[in-house]
């Protein structure tokens, strides 16, 4: 490859009189090995200076040497090449010591089949001429400072430039302006930084060196005027200025092109450490050991190479369901962490796909050296650890996502997050979650210009918004592994989904399935005839709209299957079925043990966590080879199927939407597994038009939330924008509100009202609330006076409660603090129960009463002071009338609490769910959200001295909620993935804290756990190595932490 620097020989001349020469300078391109799709973002480089070979030619400035004495820039340059070829074997980190030690420079490696940019060459060629050019313009007497008039060699936009350089710089060096006004000149490579451990295949790699002399100058001369003016123009010409005018608007103008070419050139500023997409070959390696992933498809490598990520611009890309989206993702954010040097935050939708995430990631961070932080339900910490050497990949739900950039803007630390990647980015459209999740990014958007945003999804429409939002480039592939096959089915009748044709449909075949009367009545939709064309050599998924369709479908299929379908597998089932009996403490739901000896079980809301988790990996090693499910399985977990039959278009009582059928069908076809993957949806003749306008239909659009949610989304906006000083004026709101997607989408939106008045009714209903303090003035809108937060506006928003229930809390918790009933935790529950859940709750006022009088006296007087006294639950029970109003919310959220009360007694969802006449499922999702609100309300009394009694209180709640075991098995359930049945065994196997867990063999867990495959004791592991890990760097950052010497001693200089 072409040395981007300019080479020149230099030749002993008598006297003191040195002369350099150099050959006419040919503009011919420099060729360097860049991967395909990575075009130079300024077409042809600068031309190389070629060696002068004839030192009696004249150059430019006639009898003029820049360098002077014998330790000039390339001199040290060749010596240091020279020595490091000398020993090719040499180990490259100790190479690395000994080119530091000498030079104190910066290394920087490329690959010629990988990653390449030309703004890197840019960095770097910037680098060496600037030395060059500071060498042969700097010679002034050691003992005498140099004059202003140095400064005048170069216009004030060029100055200017190299100001801003500085500033923009990643290591804290001085500029070349300033370096004039001082003895030495510094320069240094450091804007393209190596990384603090190289890989160990290094070697394997072409390494170009780039040096810059960071030695202290020669003793410097003083300069005639024509010796300035011929220095002058050296650094004009090789600075490549453009030629403009002296008017002061054009100087502005280019002085601001040079600025943002120096911004993009160093936040694009980076290291390649390896053959793999930027990456180290042990990389390559672990995703063909964790994952089996051989080679990338094509598409994925196409959209690694894009240009726009080469250059940090923010990314939306869209491929079908199953296509791999989020390996490019993963490949990205290991770039990012390695090669970067930045934390990453990955946003998920839901909190099973984080654990999941965490468990198939903690391994590559256990073996690259960075760290996997969980952040759901009530786990996280807010701020992050600050580390010092290792990175942070943050794995969040949108919520708590939120509540971390939240925290990092508070702390000034947005800017150590190098990344954001969003997946399932049409969440954006999607209620209260939605409106957080645009939030968020806006936040993001705002507050750092140095963040990269990736967003992936399946299903986008209107990508043009969400491409202004973003401020992205847009990739978009149909690129399916696996083909899919649609089809309708109406009556005995099966169509093939064809656009082309004029109703959508063409004929595919017949079924050929012989019904008895008795079997046409229970199943008339053919389920059966469908179900056993794949089962149980292959898998099959359907969809349904209710739970309870769900068990009626399983129990449907097995009654009419033949007997054959038991002897399959029929070793595993019967212990898929005792490890749920082990779960539910003897009680298994007698649908599955009808249904699971079939190869047949069913998947909703309605299964406790353990539940859900065995009968998935049951299917997915085969076990199962039917699931009876409804449409959240086709957002979450990741569940392929050969076939996917969707038993009706409706998900409840609504049709369904084309996103929906979409995600669902994506389910279909298993990448390596099937050849090919079918959908058959299952219409009613009076659906037929529905349906062929569904599947012909383009995707719903993407709107934002923000005004549709008002608590959660607009008011909850702007209170955090001043609380966190994003904007604290009107009109700094409006601005912010600009960059938002309903800023984007305002005119279709906000038809009633303009955006700036919607702004300000936010702003005065804030202030009424008494969680803002200030004014908006009526006649202008763009008032400059200044919002503040209040104490309580403070505590909600870093608490996240949902504004519609703060001044509530507060109340609330300011009552208990008159009478905190602690004889047991039930007062405690009742506060941290979640508001949201009380809408949903019908009590049963027997219970209710059987329930109030097990209760010892002190706790019955907890219904009394939250509201609800004992003559009220008397007459409900007994069906009298009732004259004295009590409010229905507390009365519902009283009866919430007695269920958690309840369940931490006994820690055992299935008897409380008897014990209550709940689903197990509710009783399990009342667990989760009530861990979570604890977690806010915790955050909420942080922030309120008041409430400091709260604190230590709030803090064990928390974590008794959130795992609800007995205290020995905490320390396991902390281990990402591992829930209250896998810790019973891993504890009566002798596995009883984190450390036993993180220095277990998988081997031998797999011999000592039942039901425990290899691939999931491997994650166990890693994730037990990783959590061990992660709080011993915190420790080990704590110390430190105490152990620094402060700057600020009195009496100390």
């Amino acid at each position: 490859m072409a040395e981007p620097g300019p080479a020149v020989r230099r030749k002993s001349r008598p006297g003191s009189v040195r002369k350099r020469s150099r050959a006419p300078v040919q503009p011919s391109p420099v060729s360097s090995p860049v991967a395909p799709k990575r075009p130079s973002s300024g077409g042809e480089e600068p031309p190389a200076e070629t060696p002068c070979s004839n030192d009696s030619e004249e150059d430019m400035f006639g009898d003029y040497d820049s360098f002077y004495g014998s330790d000039s820039l390339l001199a040290q340059v060749d010596d240091v090449e020279h020595k490091y070829l000398q020993d090719k074997n040499m180990d490259i980190k100790a190479a690395g010591e000994v080119i530091l030690g000498n030079l104190q420079s910066g290394i920087h490696q490329k690959k010629a089949d990988n990653f390449s940019t030309s703004e890197n060459m840019i960095v770097l060629k910037a680098d060496k001429e600037d030395a060059f050019q500071m060498n042969e313009n700097n010679a002034v007497d050691s003992n005498q400072e140099p004059t202003e008039s140095v400064l005048d060699d170069l216009p004030s936009s060029q100055l200017l430039y190299f100001e801003k350089m500085d500033e923009l710089s990643f290591g804290s060096r001085t500029s070349p302006v300033s370096e004039r006004r001082n003895k030495c000149v510094n320069t240094s490579s450091d804007k393209i930084r190596s990384p603090s451990s190289f890989c160990p295949d290094a070697e394997h790699r072409s390494r170009p060196i780039d040096f810059s002399s960071d030695s202290k100058c020669d003793s410097f001369k003083t300069e005639s005027l024509k010796d300035h003016l011929k220095s002058a123009m050296t650094g004009n010409a090789k600075a490549q200025t453009l030629q403009v005018s002296k008017t002061k608007q054009l100087k502005e103008a280019v002085l601001s092109e040079e600025i943002c070419v120096a911004r993009k050139t160093i936040e694009s500023s980076y290291v390649d450490i390896g053959p793999f997409y930027g990456l180290p070959s042990k990389v390559k390696d672990l995703f063909r050991q964790f994952r089996g992933i051989e080679t990338l498809y094509e598409w994925q490598h196409d959209c690694l190479m894009l240009e726009s990520l080469q250059h940090r611009k923010n990314l939306i890309y869209s491929l079908p369901t199953s296509g791999g989206k989020t390996l490019v993702a993963e490949i990205i954010i290991l770039q990012e962490l390695l090669c970067r040097q930045k934390d990453v935050l990955m946003i998920l939708p839901y909190v099973a796909i984080v654990q999941e995430k965490v468990r198939g990631l903690s391994s590559f961070g256990i073996e690259l050296g960075f760290l996997v932080e969980e952040y759901a339900g009530s786990k996280g910490r807010f701020p992050p650890i600050k580390r010092r050497k290792k990175k942070s990949l943050y794995i969040a739900t949108i919520e708590k996502g939120h509540a971390l950039v939240n925290s990092l803007i508070e702390t000034e630390r947005i800017d150590d997050l190098g990344l954001v990647v969003v997946d399932e980015l049409h969440m954006l459209g999607e209620g209260s979650r939605g409106a957080t999740l645009e939030i968020t990014l806006a936040k993001i958007l705002y507050t750092s210009k140095n963040t990269q945003i990736i967003g992936m999804s399946a299903t986008l429409n209107n990508v043009g918004d969400l491409q202004k939002f973003l401020q992205a480039e847009y990739y978009t592939n149909n690129f399916r592994p696996v083909e899919l096959k649609e089809y309708v089915k109406i009556r005995d009748t099966i169509y093939a989904v064809d656009s082309k044709t004029e109703n959508g449909f063409t004929f595919s075949r017949l079924l050929n399935f012989k019904y008895s009367s008795n079997l046409e009545k229970a199943d008339p939709d053919h389920i059966i005839a469908l179900v056993t064309e794949v089962i149980p050599k292959y898998s099959c998924l359907i969809f349904c709209p209710t739970k309870k369709n769900c068990e009626n479908v399983a129990s449907m299929v097995c009654k009419y299957l033949k007997k054959e379908f038991r002897a399959h597998r029929e070793k595993e089932k019967q212990d898929l079925i005792k490890n749920l009996k082990n779960i539910g403490n003897g009680s298994v739901c007698p649908v599955l043990k009808q249904t699971i000896p079939f190869g047949i079980a069913y998947h909703h809301s309605g299964l406790t966590n353990d539940e859900r988790k065995s009968i998935e990996e049951a299917y997915s090693t085969g076990v199962l080879c039917l699931l009876a499910c409804t449409a959240t399985l086709a957002a979450g977990v990741n569940l392929p199927a050969r076939r996917v039959i969707l038993r009706a278009p409706y998900v409840a009582n609504d049709f369904l939407k084309k996103n929906q059928y979409k995600q669902m069908i994506g389910r279909a076809g298993r990448a390596g597994i099937d050849s090919a993957g079918e959908s058959i949806l299952i219409a009613q003749e009076k659906d037929k038009h529905l349906v062929q306008v569904l599947v012909n239909s383009p995707l719903e659009n993407c709107y934002s939330n923000l005004l549709l949610e008002l608590t959660k989304g607009m008011q909850s906006l702007l209170l955090s924008l001043v609380g966190l000083k994003i904007a604290v004026t009107h009109e700094e709101v409006d601005n912010f509100m600009c960059s938002t997607l309903l800023g984007v989408q305002q005119q279709l939106l906000s038809k009633e009202k303009s955006l700036s008045e919607i702004i300000k009714d936010g702003l005065e209903n804030l202030i009424e609330k008494g969680l803002l303090k200030g004014r908006i003035s009526e006649k202008d809108h763009s008032s400059k006076c200044m919002l503040t937060i209040t104490p309580l506006g403070k505590a909600t928003y870093k608490g996240s409660i949902d504004l519609a229930y703060c001044n509530l809390l507060y109340r609330e918790l300011k009552k208990g603090l008159e009478g905190l009933i602690l004889e047991s935790n039930l007062h405690l529950l009742y506060l941290a129960t979640p508001y949201d859940m009380t809408s949903s709750c019908s009590p049963d006022w027997m219970i209710y009463l059987r329930q109030f009088n097990q209760l010892s006296a002190a706790e019955q007087k907890v219904a009394d002071i939250v509201g609800v006294p004992e003559s009220f639950i008397t007459k409900k029970a007994s069906g009298q009338a009732i004259r004295k109003n009590v409010d229905s919310a507390v009365v519902n959220r009283l009866y919430l609490s007695f269920v958690l009360y309840t369940l931490l007694k006994e820690t055992n969802i299935w008897s409380v769910s008897e014990k209550f006449n709940m689903s197990r499922g509710y009783v399990q999702n009342l667990l989760n959200s009530a861990a979570s609100f604890a977690s806010c309300v915790l955050h909420f009394c942080e922030e309120l001295e008041e409430f400091w009694v709260y604190k230590a209180l709030l803090t064990e709640l928390t974590k008794r909620l959130t795992y609800c075991v007995k205290t020995e098995l905490i320390p396991l359930m902390e281990v990402a993935g591992v829930l209250e049945a896998r810790a019973k065994q891993l504890y009566n196997a002798g596995y009883k804290t984190l450390a036993h867990l993180a220095n277990a063999n998988p081997e031998t867990l797999v011999k000592m756990i039942e039901h425990l495959s290899r691939r999931q004791a491997k994650q166990i592991v890693s994730s037990a190595q990783m959590l061990l890990s992660e709080k011993a760097e915190a420790l080990q950052e704590e110390v430190e932490e105490l152990l620094k010497v402060p700057t600020d001693i009195p009496g100390t200089y």
